[in-house]
């Protein structure tokens, strides 16, 4: 490794980070210089445990040979290629692939940049539905508490973290919030789906009460909440929450960002809990992380809607200029050969009991409140310090990264999602390394 990759840049005042304490972190940066399968490289050439993808993202593992050549072939070939007007043949190709894994009937795919993009592209997609099905009334939207869809002001309005939201005023208007299903009283440290607040789903009849069905154009959801701290559905809810859109023309949103591509152990959640939605959102995963790319998925039903007038005329305006990019789409496909070849979208369905005894092991340890996994996916909440929220949690995120293992944190919770390619050995030291954190934090 050169020592250019070793040196932390001379100033670091210009970079204004995301979501991140930047005036902690400069003072003591935490800088990744290089990654290879399951581990980071640090600037100090210590190695990093990934215990969350990235930032759920690298499924397969990091630098994988079939994609990084991948990007570097299509670099040489073609760059770069206009979406409007004109395609070219691999982001044909990915939509195919993408359609072949995707839960049966949804058969169309348009494609974005990240997962904020996706939720705001699925977001008009619904409203724009419902127009052309002549019933314009529907315009409004229900999200819910805890609820993450990314960072642009449709994500953030239909998103439940207040966080995200108190400071951009009052946002998209005709926006509603069901409840979450964050139940510790009752839930505390189950395994996999929780037994109690499926019935939690019967507050959309409330809503749709108070506002008529007539009013409402799609309910969105995270199957599976993560970037609040994994908060994991009901047995039943989703189910429930699919029977009361259908019965009331409701179209519904499954934002699978985070789940889609193996996650939970198929290739979306929507296998997983067996509810078809009318629209799927995801990004990260599908191209392990490397280059930016979503897709959101469609039913036929709703692109045909669109598919009327005259055929010169665009059918929906809406698009971006990096849309199936030939990069990204060629990073993509690699990545699905992958996934395909190592049997990455079932192979957390066979590590997860394992996953799942070695996460639930940390009961005993000091401060933890509440432990909650499913598939390759866990959270440990910890008591907060009277007082101090998240303080507790971002101890433990320094002390981990300290110790070799990168967490996430989010309030209080520290979240885990290591990619898809971890080893048993590896979930081991994962946890005998957080054993050691919290038992070291105050």
């Amino acid at each position: 490794m050169s020592n250019r990759l070793n040196t932390t840049p001379n100033d670091l005042r210009a970079f204004w980070m995301p979501f991140t304490a930047n005036r902690q972190f400069k003072q003591n940066p935490r800088m990744l210089v290089g990654a290879k399968d399951m581990h980071f490289t640090a600037s100090d050439g210590r190695k990093i445990l990934d215990g969350t993808a990235g930032l759920w993202c690298v499924n397969a593992g990091h630098c994988r040979p079939k994609i990084t050549e991948a990007i570097a072939q299509q670099a040489g070939e073609l760059d770069y290629a206009p979406a409007f007007q004109m395609g070219h043949p691999k982001a044909f190709e990915l939509a195919n692939r993408l359609v072949d894994i995707a839960p049966d009937g949804m058969d169309h795919v348009l494609f974005t940049n990240s997962g904020s993009e996706s939720v705001e592209t699925a977001l008009k997609v619904a409203l724009a539905y419902h127009r052309v099905k002549g019933n314009g009334s529907r315009t409004r939207l229900i999200g819910r508490e805890r609820g993450y869809h990314g960072v642009n002001f449709g994500g953030i309005s239909v998103g439940g973290i207040v966080t995200n939201r108190k400071m951009f005023g009052t946002l998209l208007t005709g926006v509603d919030h069901m409840p979450h299903t964050h139940l510790p009283a009752q839930n505390a440290f189950t395994k996999g789906q929780p037994e109690h607040g499926g019935d939690i789903a019967s507050e959309l009849e409330r809503i749709v009460t108070l506002h008529d069905a007539s009013t409402i154009a799609a309910v969105i959801v995270e199957p599976v909440a993560g970037s609040t701290g994994v908060l994991i559905p009901p047995k039943g809810y989703l189910k429930k929450l699919r029977e009361i859109c259908t019965k009331h023309g409701i179209l519904l949103i499954f934002d699978e960002v985070i789940t889609g591509y193996g996650r939970l152990g198929s290739p979306f959640a929507a296998q997983h809990y067996d509810v078809m939605p009318d629209i799927i959102t995801t990004a990260k995963g599908l191209t392990n992380g490397v280059i930016p790319m979503g897709a959101v998925f469609v039913t036929s039903e709703i692109h045909d809607a669109f598919m009327q007038g005259p055929e010169h005329m665009i059918e929906f305006f809406h698009g971006y200029t990096y849309s199936g990019n030939p990069i990204a789409s060629a990073a993509a496909l690699a990545t699905l050969d992958t996934y395909k070849e190592e049997g990455l979208f079932t192979r957390a369905a066979e590590l997860s009991p394992y996953w799942e005894e070695q996460l639930h092991s940390l009961k005993d340890c000091p401060h933890v409140i509440d432990i909650r996994n499913t598939g390759l996916i866990g959270a440990i909440e910890l008591e907060p310090i009277a007082g101090e929220p998240t303080k507790r949690a971002f101890s433990a995120f320094l002390k981990a990264y300290d110790d070799g293992l990168l967490i996430r944190t989010t309030g209080d919770i520290i979240a885990l999602s290591p990619p898809l390619i971890i080893s048993k050995d590896q979930i081991d030291e994962l946890f005998e390394k957080l054993r050691t954190v919290l038992k070291g934090i105050a």
